[in-house]
């Protein structure tokens, strides 16, 4: 097997006068995204003010999740959507604002500490599998927070019973994984911990078509049969609005509409930026 680039996606770099009319419609409030959302929120982000060193990449950020639910968001390269996971998780530096999730307070939180006591898992975009570790070394590296190495071996023996293709591989190099393969290695260690939430960065970046397919039915699965809060980035805008119960659309750092994944599948203005419609 071998990866190879998904078909040619819709452009993102759309005019900025057509970005700016996407601002200028009436900002979610907080209250519509938690009625939209529905239930109490797994995941509550309130306002937050996130960047990188003294750079302000999201501006008053706001977001809901339902426990057991997806979201996927969208929007133009730059416009902060994987800032946000990466301030969800810890990786970014929040300079104001709010992170809940399941009622717990996390702002603060370093990642390893959102990962052991809130339970948030993160899917890196590609290239996060060290090639010259074996597979088995690799999904292990995800148990690095359990207090003995049996219950990490234990997590491994039960992800490879669910994937006989990283099981007939466990021994060998990681270098030689398909792209899809390596896709399936990141995913699953990142599940060693048995997250509740897990939040997914480009996850069909790089990845065949039948691979892509691979991919979201697992995360289906997860979401559906195992009840993981998920919320992803994905450059395939219609494939993730199809997967998400949610979908956000972020420009320049600010929620500039939210609805249903199949409400902005239809959206003419979402259709004519982000699907090719």
């Amino acid at each position: 097997m071998s990866s190879a680039h998904t078909a040619a996606q819709p452009a993102v770099h759309a005019p900025a006068a057509t970005l700016a009319a996407a601002l200028s419609r009436p900002r979610p409030t907080i209250e519509q995204l938690g009625q939209l959302a529905g239930g109490t929120p797994m995941v509550a982000v309130d306002n937050l003010v996130a960047g990188y060193g003294g750079m302000e990449i999201l501006h008053g950020f706001s977001l809901r999740v339902a426990r057991g639910g997806s979201l996927c968001l969208i929007g133009p390269n730059g416009a902060g959507k994987s800032t946000v996971l990466r301030a969800i998780y810890g990786l970014a530096r929040v300079m104001s604002g709010s992170i809940t999730v399941d009622g717990m307070p996390v702002t603060q939180l370093r990642a390893e500490q959102k990962l052991r006591q809130a339970g948030v898992a993160y899917v890196l975009q590609e290239g996060s599998i060290f090639p010259d570790m074996t597979v088995e070394e690799n999904l292990l590296m995800g148990g690095y927070l359990m207090r003995h190495p049996r219950d990490a071996a234990a997590a491994a023996e039960r992800i490879f019973q669910r994937h006989g293709a990283l099981a007939q591989r466990r021994g060998q190099r990681a270098s030689v994984l398909s792209g899809g393969e390596r896709r399936l290695l990141e995913i699953s260690r990142a599940l060693m911990m048995d997250p509740a939430v897990l939040l997914v960065d480009e996850p069909s970046i790089g990845l065949e078509p039948r691979y892509v397919d691979m991919v979201f039915e697992l995360l289906r699965h997860l979401q559906l049969e195992e009840g993981k809060t998920i919320i992803l980035v994905e450059q395939n805008a219609r494939k993730g609005l199809a997967f998400a119960d949610l979908g956000y659309v972020l420009v320049a750092g600010q929620l500039a509409m939210a609805g249903t994944g199949g409400e902005l599948s239809r959206d003419p203005e979402v259709g004519r930026l982000f699907l090719g419609a």
